[in-house]
């Protein structure tokens, strides 16, 4: 079997911290696309319009390995193409991201609420990772596992490109030990501490995630910590690591974490409205380096707002 070359490295820097998009020109056996230009429009007018592409081609937006491309090359199926996408404007979050811990291997950020965690969707300028690659000069930096964008606390970003596999595989091996702090509603009914196990579907598009039938695939240990009032302050330890899992859990048991636009009721909040963060933080993350054997633990220094009544915690 013909091996494929290797992928050249991309001749456009990061533009505010995001890497440009790659394509690689696919096969035509019906020889549809002549040229460059024609299979660009072809693939990108649905999403951007033929003459938006037009412009870009003229700007010089295109780039192949041997500099900016007119679309007027020949097509040629396996070329490599790299150009930026336009960003749409982002509504900025106010809210610093903290350093936590650094090395030449790895760097622990506390990361705030309403801050994603990575580009998807609507937020990519504004994300922890385009934030921490231009602030800390460190083009390659790479998460290790996501955190929720409307979850406070620790998030791990790998340096070296070299060491992401073996820092991501402590999250896909389920070898890092994950604590979590959630305030939510008080209910003496509830019997804790509970281990929760459910099957967990999250559909894309859907806002929501469901629990059904099935065999469980998450698994979160719910402990009450201290109560005040109508409120209480949880511990939450997951041992999976599905989307939304702990606020399915929580809500599940009758006790949704407080400011939660999704569960039990999805909302549409506005996306400059940071006025009720979601009180689930990430409070501390603690495993085995795999480079060193070291054990690493690491805490975060924000607070749960609601529960300190500090509205800049």
């Amino acid at each position: 079997m013909r091996r494929r070359s290797p992928v050249p490295p991309a001749p456009l820097p990061q533009r505010d911290g995001i890497d440009p998009v790659r394509v690689r020109l696919p096969a035509d056996p019906d020889g549809a696309w002549g040229t460059v230009r024609e299979h660009l429009v072809h693939r990108f007018q649905g999403a951007i319009g033929a003459r938006r592409v037009e412009a870009m081609l003229g700007a010089g937006r295109f780039v192949g390995t041997g500099g900016a491309l007119s679309g007027a090359e020949p097509y040629e199926a396996g070329r490599y193409i790299w150009f930026h996408r336009d960003f749409a404007p982002e509504p900025p979050v106010p809210f610093e991201v903290r350093i936590v811990h650094r090395d030449e291997r790895i760097v622990i950020a506390d990361k705030p609420h309403f801050l994603a965690t990575t580009p998807r969707g609507r937020h990519i300028t504004e994300t922890a990772l385009a934030r921490l690659r231009r602030d800390l000069e460190l083009p390659a930096l790479q998460p290790a596992h996501r955190l929720d964008r409307l979850t406070a606390g620790l998030a791990l970003f790998v340096v070296r490109p070299e060491d992401r596999g073996a820092y991501q595989g402590l999250f896909g091996g389920r070898r890092v030990r994950k604590e979590y702090e959630a305030v939510a509603a008080y209910d003496g009914t509830v019997a804790l501490p509970v281990t929760v196990r459910s099957r967990i579907v999250k559909e894309r598009g859907v806002m929501a995630a469901r629990e059904e039938d099935g065999a469980a695939n998450a698994e979160s240990r719910i402990e009450l910590v201290e109560r005040r009032g109508g409120l209480g302050r949880y511990r939450l330890l997951p041992t999976t690591g599905r989307t939304h899992q702990l606020r399915v859990h929580m809500n599940g048991l009758g006790l949704p974490i407080l400011n939660d636009p999704v569960y039990p009721v999805v909302g549409d909040p506005a996306p400059d409205d940071f006025t009720a963060p979601l009180q689930l933080l990430a409070r501390v993350l603690e495993f085995t380096d795999p480079v060193d054997g070291r054990t690493r633990r690491f805490e975060s220094g924000r607070r749960l707002a609601a529960w300190d009544m500090d509205p800049m915690a």
